[in-house]
């Protein structure tokens, strides 16, 4: 089979503005969803907490068992946590930004790489900016989407190594000032912390947390998380995909991403409420039911390759004339 070459391009607007738009217009009653949820604070400190006990119950376990609980118990303990990371990215969790920013670097400390605060500043650009190459890290570099194409092996490479190329695609963004108060106070908790366990619980422990870490976001069938978002699988034209999947009781219903994309400042918890105001609008959307059924389809299917993702130059917007604005109907073709 031919191997793809280039993204797919779009001349449009990404679409979540317009569905936006059109559901406060038919559904005024989702704004009541929009706010704060101070309860996920403890939601983080539970979490944290259960890592570092878990840690410490490994310090002296065999490595095979260490092994095992990181990618059956450690991996979503870990997902969830960056779940909780990216609620505090979009301030949803306490009025003051900087108790958000604080909750995000909590959250982060189980995770040995000090990241939370960089990622605030990257996501939010994804969402003002979805599909532009030079604004959103979310997508592929073109040197790693020709590099990975479209083979098992590159992709399965490629969720064993993505926090690796999460991070080198940053480089790629101008706009972003990478280095802050902040994120050197994100640096020298996390530096603290990664020695602390090291030295108090033992390198068995740190290699929990360390496995744990890319389990959650790699190759795992957790994973698929990062293709269920915006990768052209089910259809070429849809670029955001929710997923409504069991996992979701586990992930804080970080599948619900068209619903989170259209509506940014609705936490977590309130995400399925959306989806139940507005059903004329999620309904018709293609969807998925299985992250690991969607993991290994991406890993064996040669149509799909990191290429499946949809780019725009437009910096995610157009100007529209009175005389060029679209009706409601075909508004709803553009995002459906």
């Amino acid at each position: 089979m031919q191997q793809p070459t280039d993204f797919h391009h779009s001349t449009g607007p990404e679409p979540h503005r317009i569905r936006t738009k059109m559901i406060l217009k038919e559904h005024p009653e989702v704004r009541k969803l929009i706010g704060k949820n101070p309860t996920t604070f403890w939601v983080i400190f539970g979490i944290v907490s259960f890592q570092i006990l878990i840690a410490y119950l490994l310090r002296d376990k065999p490595w095979w068992l260490m092994l095992i609980v990181a990618y059956i118990i450690g991996a979503f303990a870990n997902h969830a946590l960056f779940v909780m990371i990216h609620e505090c990215a979009h301030n949803l969790i306490f009025k003051r930004r900087s108790l958000n920013t604080l909750s995000g670097i909590l959250a982060n400390i189980p995770q040995i790489f000090p990241s939370s605060v960089s990622f605030q500043r990257y996501h939010l650009k994804h969402h003002s900016f979805q599909g532009n190459h030079d604004l959103d890290a979310d997508l592929p570099n073109f040197w790693e989407a020709r590099l990975i194409n479209n083979s098992f092996w590159g992709k399965a490479c490629w969720f064993l190594m993505y926090p690796v190329f999460q991070a080198i695609r940053t480089f790629r963004l101008k706009e972003i000032k990478p280095v802050d108060k902040w994120v050197i106070l994100n640096w020298a908790i996390q530096i603290a912390f990664n020695v602390g366990i090291w030295m108090v619980f033992g390198p068995k422990a740190f290699f929990y947390l360390l496995l744990s870490f890319f389990f959650s976001v790699g190759l795992h069938p957790l994973g698929a998380r990062w293709i269920q978002e915006h990768y052209l699988v089910l259809d070429e034209h849809q670029e955001t995909y929710s997923y409504y999947g069991i996992f979701n009781k586990v992930a804080f219903n970080v599948g619900y991403h068209n619903e989170h994309h259209d509506f940014p400042s609705i936490p977590w918890n309130k995400l399925p409420e959306l989806k139940q105001d507005a059903p004329d609008f999620y309904d018709s959307l293609f969807c998925y039911k299985s992250w690991t059924k969607l993991f290994f389809r991406f890993l064996f299917d040669r149509k799909l390759s990191l290429f499946s993702r949809m780019v725009r130059s437009n910096r995610g917007k157009v100007a529209l004339t009175d005389e060029s604005k679209p009706d409601t109907e075909m508004l709803k073709t553009m995002v459906n």
